[in-house]
């Protein structure tokens, strides 16, 4: 066991690319953001949410309006220029909350959920140069799923539709338990989904890589289930090609799935002399027929692939490594490796007949199946026969039809509001009033909401149509365009929604365009009609009952 850490720690298993197809490659560390000075409340302050968050604020506004009345005196001394420190401290302090506002509201962006057909799409869990991999969950049935998502201008500029389309009609062709599976295939005006097994163990390859190599045992079942997932494309005439740690994924209950067809071949691809010639593969697992580029069988090459594989597992380190490409071409070529003195006999008779360099001797799958080593413990794939295979989805995510593609919907939630934004915002508590008089006209306002942001902005279209208003929306902001030209030209108003507490919103209105008189008419006019959504806290309720 010594012996297998020290090698393990000198020749670590690294991750290899293929040298067909050119490997997703990171984006470049995005460069941090400038540090910006930040205004907050401390930790002390900081006001729970819940039903009386509003009455918190309010008691939080009274007792600053208090300290600076109490300090009245000390800061009526004038200041050069005649404005006295209370007003100048005043306008200080609102425009520091003024452009917190602003740039939470550019920072806090939506909560937008997207939909594509049935599934609700969150976060990114893969990226490549021609696709993004996210996560999504089935709405139907509350399953996960991972959808790859590819742009369809990159891939007809880059010539990879034939590609694409073989790699998911080879995954449609191969339902198999330890083979990811493909469920569906969309296709909107823009982009390509591909709906696939949500797989959450993670790589082979990094459990290796962390751990050094697997007990046999272990190592063993999963060699047992990628010969059971190999045997079966093979016997539907596909050909990986591309076996390797990296394509090889766990699920949660530690079962083996075979990945990313990308480089795979069907029978119908072989030439007359009924060979592969397309050299292609990662170069430590590649073989040796594949090298010479003369032709080769690609399900004896896939064999091989999974003899280093098995190694690997059993050792913790590659059997074929060099830094220099035509060394380790003529390593594999002869097969120069040899056993650690740690693998089982029954090990070491196997390996060698699977890492033969001659494919014509080399060990077959259906002798495979027969060696007492590989029996050992072996359970027969499971198949779940209440899927049905059918091509007719691909056909329509590749097309032009606009009545076969999905639709992309776009859901958000109303963005959140902090205790300042609200101060410098809601017309009772805006600081502007503890240090002036408030104007006479406004261009815009707000009030305060206990309805759901989807009825508050239906509510507010309908009573804005009959006043002669066009309406846009998108997610909780909403743009209204008086189509009657006023003084000075046609009113725009602009809308949003923000979120205070769990049930509390605030509704902003503002004068985008057009006369101020002509803004605080309509919405004079529309609180009439809308006041039923309006909340007012039980104190101004009875002020205005008694007026």
């Amino acid at each position: 066991r010594g012996a297998r850490q020290t090698v393990g720690a000198v020749c670590p298993v690294r991750r290899h690319a293929p040298y067909k197809k050119e490997r997703p490659g990171g984006d470049p560390a995005p460069t941090p953001a400038p540090a910006t000075a930040s205004f907050s409340l401390p930790p002390s302050l900081i006001i729970p949410p819940s039903p009386f968050r509003t009455r918190w604020l309010l008691v939080l506004a009274a007792s600053f309006s208090s300290l600076l009345v109490s300090r009245g005196p000390l800061l009526s001394v004038p200041l050069p220029g005649g404005d006295s420190p209370n007003k100048v401290f005043g306008d200080w302090l609102e425009e520091r909350l003024t452009w917190r506002m602003y740039k939470a509201r550019r920072q806090a962006s939506l909560k937008v959920r997207r939909r594509v057909g049935k599934y609700e799409l969150g976060r990114t869990i893969g990226e490549g140069t021609f696709a993004k991999v996210r996560f999504a969950k089935d709405t139907e049935s509350g399953d996960p799923v991972a959808i790859k998502i590819l742009d369809k201008a990159k891939v007809h500029k880059h010539g990879l539709v034939e590609q694409i389309r073989r790699e998911i009609c080879t995954m449609k062709l191969i339902q198999h338990p330890n083979v990811v599976r493909l469920h569906e295939v969309m296709g909107s005006k823009a982009r390509i989904f591909i709906v696939l097994e949500y797989v959450t163990g993670g790589e082979l390859h990094d459990i290796i890589a962390a751990r050094g190599s697997l007990k046999e045992d272990e190592a063993r079942r999963y060699f047992q289930q990628l010969i059971n997932a190999v045997d079966y494309c093979h016997s539907r005439g596909v050909y990986h090609r591309d076996l390797k740690l990296e394509n090889l994924l766990l699920d949660t209950a530690g079962n083996l799935k075979v990945s990313d067809f990308g480089l795979s071949a069907i029978s119908e691809q072989a030439k007359a002399d009924g060979l592969l010639h397309t050299t292609c593969g990662t170069p430590n697992y590649v073989a040796p027929e594949v090298i010479q580029d003369k032709g080769y069988n690609g399900a004896l090459a896939d064999l091989w692939s999974c003899g280093v594989i098995l190694f690997v597992m059993l050792a913790g380190y590659l059997p074929f490594e060099d830094d220099n490409v035509s060394a380790l071409y003529k390593k594999i070529s002869g097969a120069q490796f040899t056993c650690p003195s740690w693998f089982s006999d029954g090990a070491k008779r196997l390996i060698p007949r699977i890492l033969d360099p001659n494919p014509s001797t080399r060990i077959t799958i259906p002798q495979l199946l027969k060696d007492p080593w590989f029996k050992k413990g072996y359970k027969p794939p499971v198949f779940d026969e209440k899927h049905q295979t059918s091509l007719d989805d691909v056909d329509a995510a590749f097309g032009d039809s606009e009545e076969k593609q999905v639709e992309e919907e776009m859901e958000g939630q109303p963005a959140s509001m902090n205790a300042f934004e609200l101060i410098s915002l809601n017309k009772g508590l805006n600081l502007r009033n503890f240090f002036e008089a408030d104007k006479k006209y406004r261009r815009e306002t707000r009030f305060t909401s206990q309805c759901p942001p989807e009825e508050i902005i239906s509510r507010i279209e309908e009573a804005a149509k009959p006043l002669g208003f066009d309406i846009q929306k998108k997610n909780y902001k909403m743009r209204m365009k008086n189509l009657e030209a006023g003084r000075k030209g046609n009113l725009n108003v602009a809308t949003e929604v923000f979120q205070v507490a769990p049930s509390l919103f605030v509704v902003e209105l503002k004068k985008a365009k057009g006369d101020t008189l002509e803004f605080q008419k309509f919405y004079k006019t529309l609180s009439a009609q809308i006041k039923d959504v309006v909340w007012v806290c039980e104190s101004e309720a009875e002020e205005r009952g008694s007026t």
